[in-house]
């Protein structure tokens, strides 16, 4: 059996779905951002605001750059919960490079191999030795946290005055570098995830791992390639953060993989694995950001903030749920 053959009933399937009904997520999640748009703008002061929305896109950026590596997580039917304190970790760890008078691109480089490399290693748990990706990530959560806070004693890390870091807080045309960064990577992810064999083969492992095998795929390889990328993309995140902080924080990041996870939750990526678009993760980056945006400017209590948030993963996730069931029905 090849992977072509393994995914032809699924692909005639989409084939015989009305082109409206494929894209029926995306079209009501950009439905609720013009809702979202309409209710804060009137209620919420400074909403519209120039720099209100400089602002958006940098906390979208925060999120968005680990979604699109979060979102191929899930597709292949996996979870990653250590992606705040893996950014945490790596803006500790740059900033310590940059103190030790590393030269930056090279500390940048050393920040994104050290990430690939933490997030290898929930990969190979979850490959190698069948542990749940949730366990081995929640694990690794821990273990990022505490020696973080360990190193710094909960202090922020000091980098000075460094010209290559602030360029990357400097805005471009009016458009914060970090915004940048996370649309050309969304470009590059939805090529991948779409139009690349590794992209296909991510599909098929969600959909069956035990049929992606028979196919030809190396499940293994894929685990910890995904893992790896993961902690990659934290990486770059903890870049972007210490740029705009100066500092390496062991307590930044607090609580980012629950708004990463239900940004993708959101955007239609199915938690059971095999299905989701980069596209749709997209939209429900924009959905978290602006949610949390306008709270904060309504003056909400931020404890109910988290309310929030727990209330719309689950309501994605039924959503999601109603999706699927719809899918087999038809």
């Amino acid at each position: 059996m090849t992977l072509e053959q393994a995914s032809a009933p699924a692909s005639a399937a989409v084939k015989r779905r009305p082109r409206f009904t494929q894209h029926m997520n995306e079209l009501s999640l950009f439905a609720a951002i013009v809702v979202l748009y309409a209710v804060f703008g009137t209620m919420a002061g400074g909403f519209l605001s120039f720099n209100n929305q400089i602002n958006i896109l940098r906390d979208a950026a925060t999120i968005g750059i680990a979604a699109w590596a979060a979102t191929l997580i899930i597709i292949a039917g996996e979870i990653d919960v250590s992606v705040g304190p893996m950014v945490a970790f790596i803006s500790v760890a740059l900033a310590y490079l940059l103190q030790w008078h590393v030269p930056t691109p090279l500390a940048f480089v050393l920040a994104i191999a050290i990430g690939a490399v933490l997030g290898s290693i929930a990969g190979v748990l979850r490959a190698y030795f069948d542990i749940p990706s949730f366990v081995a990530t929640l694990g690794l959560w821990s273990a990022l946290r505490g020696i973080a806070l360990f190193v710094t004693d909960a202090l922020p890390v000091s980098i000075g005055r460094n010209d290559m870091v602030d360029a990357l807080d400097r805005s471009v045309a009016g458009v914060p570098p970090a915004a940048i960064i996370m649309l050309v990577l969304f470009v590059i992810f939805a090529f991948i995830s779409r139009k690349t064999a590794f992209g296909r083969s991510i599909f098929a492992i969600g959909g069956n791992p035990h049929a992606a095998f028979l196919s030809g795929i190396n499940v293994r390889r894929i685990r910890v390639a995904i893992f790896a990328i993961a902690g990659a993309m934290a990486a770059i995140t903890g870049i972007l953060l210490v740029s705009r902080l100066g500092s390496g924080n062991a307590t930044a990041a607090n609580g980012l993989e629950f708004d990463v996870i239900a940004a993708v939750v959101v955007g239609g990526t199915s938690l059971s694995g095999g299905r989701g678009s980069m596209l749709g993760t997209l939209l429900g980056v924009l959905v978290i950001t602006l949610i949390g945006n306008g709270l904060v400017l309504l003056g909400i209590n931020p404890f109910f903030q988290q309310v929030v948030r727990g209330v719309i993963i689950v309501a994605a996730v039924l959503a999601n749920i109603q999706a699927i069931k719809r899918s087999r029905v038809a």
